[in-house]
């Protein structure tokens, strides 16, 4: 994650950033604690944003599809079915998104490839 603010995005780097601070901070292990942040996501009915910027954490950290489908099954009893398949298509929604951005941004390299070619 970034130390500076993106002008294009600033809310979203910012919630970048309070991610980062509070990895820091928690006197948990950083899987587990961005493991207890999907879980609240998931309790609290986030967007998909919110599931993309931790996502983002979780695999900085390392964190596979199987450790959160594990998370997923142990609160499913605790927040309900409902809860946990909004937060499935959530996660696929963010990263559907992630996707798109990167082919966006391979666009845009060859396309400025190009330029420079010229």
């Amino acid at each position: 994650m970034t130390d500076a603010i993106d002008d294009d995005a600033p809310v979203l780097e910012l919630l970048a950033r309070m991610t980062e601070d509070s990895l820091e901070a928690s006197s948990l292990d950083v899987q587990t604690l961005v493991l207890v942040r999907v879980a609240a996501l998931v309790a609290v009915g986030a967007p998909p944003v919110s599931y993309a910027l931790n996502l983002e954490a979780a695999g900085e950290v390392g964190l596979d599809a199987e450790r959160l489908r594990g998370v997923l099954t142990a609160i499913a009893p605790i927040v309900g079915t409902a809860r946990v398949a909004a937060a499935t298509g959530n996660i696929v929604k963010a990263l559907a998104a992630e996707i798109a951005l990167e082919d966006l941004e391979v666009a845009e390299f060859d396309d400025d490839a190009q330029e420079d070619r010229s």
